[in-house]
């Protein structure tokens, strides 16, 4: 990416941010990008340790991308999740000279976003009851579950699309507007009873959640929620670019149903999950707030830091 065309994207917006923003955002990518490569494809160190899964191997490759998000919620239906674990979104980025479109590119060891396990609030008797289960051994089953005490619940969120899917719009992130992040996703519920196979979502039917920074115009009965763009800073005598304490919101997608729940009885527990939750979910009943921060870096600086 030449710095020209960096800046000159940048200076469209000048009357949108502060000076001492559009400052910092100019020369972190100018000096990342005059970083010159190394001809070895190590791992990114010391302070660049945090981009050790970009995928450097890519000739192509513009950037590295490390964001991670520290709290903030997830709800589907009438279930919500706090997200209390830190969840990281890694990888890298391939920039279009003359359209500005960045492709992002899964991490180096396919890892892009790792699964991080977030516990659902009631467990398993916030999902299901037993005694709405007409079949005799699997309300026996459930009872079971309940008598050992393993009635604790994850939700964990996992790409539903290739890492090419995820959408990512530095502009849009950067100046409050439009999409700054998109995830095709689905999500596992995890309990030994609910079984191995039981998702909000799949591949075929992935939740699809376009973030922005900005102000959302979601049906009703949501109302609009404001994201942030968060504290622009450098650091790695600015080859690294750090947008701390943003956050990324949506309230306007839409939820399948849950399948596969409870294995072979999942035909009998997948209705009372759906029925728990009010699953399917219209647009307008579910919300996504992810708060945290996102650091880039140029793949030129990875390389030579490795």
């Amino acid at each position: 990416m030449k710095v020209r065309t960096i800046v000159k994207r940048l200076l469209k917006h000048v009357g949108g941010v502060p000076r001492t923003t559009l400052l910092a955002t100019g020369v972190a990518v100018f000096l990342s990008t005059a970083l010159a490569a190394s001809p070895a494809m190590a791992v990114p160190k010391g302070e660049y340790a945090a981009f050790a899964d970009c995928p450097l191997s890519n000739a192509a490759l513009t950037g590295c991308v490390a964001a991670t998000t520290e709290s903030g919620e997830f709800k589907v239906g009438t279930q919500t999740v706090p997200l209390v674990k830190p969840q990281l979104l890694q990888g890298g980025f391939i920039e279009n000279e003359e359209t500005g479109l960045l492709t992002f590119v899964a991490a180096a060891d396919g890892n892009t976003l790792p699964k991080t396990p977030q516990k659902v609030p009631g467990g398993l008797s916030g999902l299901v009851n037993c005694t709405e289960i007409s079949n005799f051994f699997e309300r026996v089953a459930c009872e079971l579950v309940f008598e050992n005490g393993a009635t604790g619940v994850n939700a964990t969120v996992e790409l539903a699309a290739p890492a090419s899917s995820i959408g990512l719009n530095e502009e849009n992130l950067l100046f409050s507007k439009g999409t700054a992040l998109s995830l095709p996703v689905k999500v596992k519920l995890e309990n030994a009873f609910l079984g191995s196979e039981c998702y909000i979502g799949s591949n075929a039917s992935p939740l699809k959640i376009d973030l922005t920074t900005g102000t959302t115009a979601p049906p009703l009965p949501n109302k609009p929620i404001t994201g942030k763009v968060g504290t622009i800073t450098t650091r790695a005598e600015g080859g690294i670019l750090v947008d701390k304490g943003n956050s990324l919101v949506n309230n306007s997608f839409s939820a399948p149903g849950a399948s596969g729940c409870g294995g072979v009885f999942a035909f009998l527990i997948d209705p009372i999950i759906n029925a728990k939750l009010s699953l399917p979910s219209a647009a307008g009943h579910n919300t996504a707030i992810l708060n945290g921060k996102l650091e880039q870096t140029s793949a030129e600086g990875a390389r030579e830091h490795s």
